[in-house]
């Protein structure tokens, strides 16, 4: 249930990063990748075994986003390297030193399905061919790759993934996508990367140019405050998932749910000036929604 231009959700950034997960071989990389992003669910409140889990399934998310992203050579060929990896998990033919034992071990622990963990790969796949959305609702299928799988995962490893809850999470997953959209207009633009509607361009008269300025214009604000507000809209109609959950998963998605909300309010505090500012929530303010959602508050 947050992404960077990879696109895998739950990918909110940390100030205090640990070493380069490149320098460390195996599932101890994949921890880096995990605890170096801001993960409101990573907290001390979950039990040690579910933030194991949760930490081998955004490791991997991580590690996947950082090929789609960065890595040299041939993106395609390392992504089909990861697609191979999730074929020996299923098969249950895991060599010994692949760097995805831990996952392995959530994944038959928790009896997570292959399918989300193959639309991730595939975002990434059209990553590398797809740089613009022309419409909405294009964006929307592609967060269904990129962000909603990863929602239905963490429902998986709190046994509490079911159709009705799912369909929830995919709307809280492609708010959190879209709220990071936002954020990231200029890194993305300068990796040559939009994720906002060409349409949506076209409707406030903004250039792809404009999204390389040191400041927004009054046309990117307003454009960036259009796309905030559909998040929350959507953030909206999946509150009710919290209210469907107990114990640690209400705890859990709580805190998805908070992040993007904080999100939205940093957003509009800085007018959303996304080129001349980086608004990000405070971790307190997180914790405040986080605390009233599950309460029962919005």
């Amino acid at each position: 249930m947050a992404g960077t231009t990879g696109r895998s959700i739950f990918v909110a950034r940390d100030a205090d990063r640990s070493p380069s997960p490149r320098e460390q071989p195996g599932d101890e990389g994949l921890r880096i990748k995990a605890r170096n992003e801001n993960f409101p669910v990573a907290s001390v409140l979950l039990p040690r075994a579910h933030r194991r889990h949760l930490t081998a399934l955004y490791g991997f998310a991580r590690t996947v986003d950082d090929i789609g992203d960065e890595a040299p050579g041939n993106r395609m060929a390392l992504l089909d390297q990861a697609a191979h990896q999730l074929d020996r998990i299923y098969s249950g033919r895991l060599t010994p030193e692949s760097p995805y034992r831990e996952l392995s071990a959530t994944i038959r622990e928790c009896d997570l399905p292959r399918g989300p963990f193959d639309r991730l790969i595939q975002a990434n796949r059209q990553d590398q061919v797809v740089t613009r959305y022309a419409t909405y609702a294009n964006l929307r299928s592609y967060c269904a790759l990129s962000a909603d799988p990863v929602g239905e995962l963490v429902l998986g490893i709190f046994g509490s993934a079911t159709p009705a809850r799912i369909a929830l999470s995919d709307r809280v997953c492609t708010a959190l996508q879209l709220l990071e959209h936002a954020q990231d207009v200029g890194e993305d633009a300068t990796a040559g990367r939009i994720y906002l509607p060409t349409e949506d361009l076209m409707r406030f008269r903004v250039d792809e140019a404009d999204l390389l300025a040191p400041a927004a214009t009054r046309g990117v604000r307003a454009l960036v405050g259009f796309e905030a507000q559909r998040a929350v809209r959507l953030l909206d109609e999946g509150t009710a998932l919290v209210a469907s959950l107990q114990g640690f998963a209400k705890v859990a998605v709580a805190g998805y749910v908070a992040g993007g909300l904080a999100t939205a309010e940093a957003l509009a505090a800085a007018e959303f000036d996304v080129l001349g500012r980086d608004p990000r929530p405070s971790r307190r303010r997180t914790a405040t929604l986080a605390l009233g959602l599950w309460r029962g508050r919005r």
